[in-house]
């Protein structure tokens, strides 16, 4: 009998699944498929394990290294099409590579939670909402007063006019009304619409737009506005480049406009129907912002950060995969979203180190966002009063076009710093006593003063004053926190709590006192000083709560707050006019530290915290603590400001050859065993040493990290160098292809960081 032949073998789909494995996985795809919609991004479910995961579709191929007996059939096929443009789908292809991260932990880095864990990819159908009629309007409530429900609703209404609710904020108010509404609407009182098609609001529930929100209707009223020629050349310079790719800093100092430069940039994006993609390092950030475009774009703007649900950040990316929305507004996750039709992508303050992610998949936002705009042939702007020394590099080398903006809009002028010798002087917590005669001098004129400390907390250290013992962190290398306020001690690095502590578990006797400053702490001193004065605090203790940062803002912008004192969310982008001086408490606890970043850093941070004084037309004055008068750092900043800085920055970079004239990669690794991070990364240097690609590659290490323990566990590093980022890439995609097979590797935690931004 002659042999049949074999069944028309499987198609088989090679998909790549968010599990830390260099590696893609084979299944079988469905007998009778329609194989066009296999395209390469599409959302598969699949069988892995005892449990089902998320897998994204790679490529498809007819055979596979495993027996075609062992592989699995996937479950389901999620998506018709793929929710990624093709463009998108090569830029996690290329951060993958350049970061050599797993490819599946990548592409779940593109979508939303929802998206990541099967939900299906729709925009729900907008909510009802509701607004008065003409003859709603009209209407006296007196008219209603046989059906007092009916009245109340109708009152309502007619005092929030011309504002609209929806059916939830109706029912938030009131969960009776309901049926009021309904006869309301049936007298033709009230009427009823989707809530997109209606206009916007702020924050406050306030109506800005009385437009509907479409990608091409702009409301941007500018007949008042007076731009300084540079402003108007750094917009005619972007403008030009529109539909193609280029890669603009714009350098301005603080207050020289530079969010009325990409206003009105956007605004020539929004006129060709494109959409843009704006970028902030951190969530403090985004309300004034937010303000500013919607009071000058009467199109939908959709924002996307840590703060929201997982449901608005679904439908955040949906608007802006599907061109619902004209401006994404977010922080650094919301990199990858989808544009219909991108147009722009503006990084602002691209110089902050918030733009890396520190955990997981280390990507560099403000480096993928330039490959992105590469890649959509789109430009890209970024934006700091304090540029970083790689982008500064950069545009020497004429990488990106540098635009400078040296003057402050309006009549605004730049502050005068001062700095403020507190060697052997006597200080109230703090606070020397001219600076306080400063403060009283300002306050009395009805003017704000901002003082800036960078530490939470009420002090640092916690110590014994007759035996010296401190308080440290069973978990971490580290000194546990006092948080007065909460009468707790905590651990800034892992969390860890306790109680204060009434006497010195060491010598059972002696007093235990507060050591160093934090804002707490500087705020009982304030608070003793000025008790008739109004302060607020903003730090990450006090702005945990949903809206309590807005509320914040809004008091000071209103002039209901006399003093301001805060850590570094206050230090970048915020606009107090009617502050006209500026105290950094202890600017000495950043001029001393094992990493090279530290300096710049610092630079950044005074000249960023100075730029809040004197932004309207009173002038500013910035006083900086010091017991180290003479520093270098310093005095070059005061004299000759942030530029001549950079330019003595990079010449000390230069000579040491660090980057930006060579590149890093960091291989962390720890466990709760301190000798077995040791013997990892002692094993990986080794094998490293073994490959051609090594050659001309500094290898150093390993080392303890800079904190050795942490949240219980012992941590070390190695670190690689290279004159050629080629050289160095080459080098760490032949480590990573083995690195698994190291003594170890399986008992400890590992991670790669290129380009790290600290080196702790």
């Amino acid at each position: 009998m002659p042999k049949l032949p074999d069944a028309t073998p499987r198609l088989i789909l090679r998909v790549a699944i968010a599990v830390p494995l260099y590696r893609l996985f084979d299944y079988l795809a469905p007998s009778n498929i329609d194989v066009t919609i296999l395209a390469p991004g599409i959302r598969l479910e699949v069988p892995f394990g005892t449990s089902k995961k998320i897998a994204y579709l790679i490529e498809t191929s007819n055979d596979s290294e495993i027996a075609p007996e062992k592989l699995k059939p996937i479950e389901r096929i999620l998506d018709d099409k793929p929710l990624l443009s093709t463009k998108d789908i090569r830029l996690l292809h290329w951060a993958s590579r350049y970061y050599h991260h797993p490819l599946g932990e990548v592409f779940s880095t593109a979508f939303p939670a929802t998206l990541r864990k099967g939900k299906e990819a729709s925009l729900q159908l907008p909510e009802p909402a509701y607004t008065l009629s003409e003859t709603g309007i009209k209407t006296l409530a007196e008219q209603l007063k046989r059906s007092p429900n009916q009245q109340k609703v109708l009152v309502h209404f007619q005092h929030l006019h011309p504002n609209w609710l929806t059916k939830t904020e109706l029912t938030h108010w009131d969960k009776n009304c309901q049926p009021a509404v309904k006869a309301l609407l049936a007298k033709a009182l009230l009427t009823q619409t989707a809530s997109n098609a209606m206009p916007q609001k702020n924050t406050d529930g306030n109506t800005l737009i009385t437009k509907p929100r479409t990608i091409k209707a702009i409301h941007d009223d500018v007949s008042n506005l007076q731009l300084n020629t540079e402003q108007q050349e750094a917009i005619n310079a972007v403008l030009v480049s529109l539909g193609k790719f280029a890669v603009f800093l714009l350098e301005g100092i603080t207050g020289s406009g530079k969010t009325e430069v990409y206003i009105q940039i956007i605004r020539s994006v929004l006129e060709r129907g494109q959409q843009v993609l704006v970028l902030v390092p951190e969530i403090n950030l985004t309300p004034q912002l937010e303000e500013r475009f919607r009071q000058r774009f009467s199109v939908v703007m959709t924002l996307s950060h840590s703060n929201l649900t997982d449901k608005q950040r679904h439908t955040a990316w949906l608007n802006m995969q599907q061109g619902e929305s004209a401006i994404l507004l977010g922080t650094r996750s919301a990199l990858f979203t989808p544009l219909k039709k991108p147009g722009l992508i503006i990084l602002d303050e691209e110089h902050d180190a918030s733009f890396k992610q520190q955990e997981g998949f280390r990507f560099s936002a403000r480096d993928v966002a330039i490959m992105r705009g590469k890649l959509l042939n789109i430009p890209v702007l970024l934006g700091s009063a304090t540029p970083s020394l790689e982008s500064l590099h950069n545009a020497n080398q004429q990488r990106y076009q540098h635009l400078i903006l040296s003057q402050r809009a309006g009549n605004a002028v730049e502050p005068t710093l001062y700095l403020l010798d507190i060697r052997n002087k006597k200080l109230h917590h703090g606070l020397y006593e001219g600076l306080i005669n400063e403060l009283r001098k300002v306050l009395s004129n009805g003017e704000q003063v901002l003082i800036f400390l960078n530490r939470r907390g009420f002090a640092p250290t916690l110590i014994c004053h007759g035996c010296g013992w401190v308080a440290r962190c069973r978990h971490c290398d580290a000194n546990m926190v006092i948080h007065n306020y909460e009468n707790l001690l905590r651990c800034h690095h892992c969390g860890r709590e306790q109680r204060l502590l009434p006497n010195c578990p060491a010598c059972k006797t002696g007093e235990l006192m507060p050591l160093g400053l934090g804002t707490e702490r500087i705020e009982e001193a304030l608070r003793e000083l000025f008790p008739d004065k109004t302060l607020v605090r903003l730090d990450r203790d006090t702005t945990q709560r949903k809206g309590s940062l807005e509320r914040y803002l809004a008091q000071i912008n209103e002039g209901k707050a006399d003093i301001i004192l805060g850590t570094q969310m206050l230090a970048k982008g915020h606009h107090f006019p009617n502050v006209t001086l500026v105290a950094i408490v202890d600017v000495d606890s950043g001029l001393f530290s094992i990493d090279y970043h530290a300096t710049e850093r610092l630079a950044q941070l005074i000249v960023q915290v100075s730029g809040r004084a004197g932004r309207a037309e009173k002038p500013g004055k910035v006083i900086l603590q010091t017991r180290h008068p003479d520093h270098a750092l310093l005095n070059t900043l005061i004299r000759e400001g942030y530029r001549s800085f950079t330019h003595i920055a990079l010449a000390e970079r230069k000579q040491a050859l660090l980057p930006p004239f060579s590149y890093h990669a960091l291989i962390r690794a720890q466990a709760g065993n301190p000798n077995l991070p040791l013997a990892f990364l002692q094993a990986a240097a080794a094998l490293t040493k073994t490959y051609k690609a090594a050659h001309g590659i500094q290898i150093l290490g390993p080392v303890p990290a800079p904190m050795e323990k942490r949240a219980g566990l012992y941590r070390y590093q190695l670190l690689f160098q290279s004159n050629k980022r080629t050289d160095l890439q080459k080098l760490l995609a032949e480590l990573i292809t083995n690195i698994d097979n190291i003594k170890h590797a399986k008992k400890i935690r590992w991670s790669l960081d290129v380009d790290p931004v600290d080196l702790f």
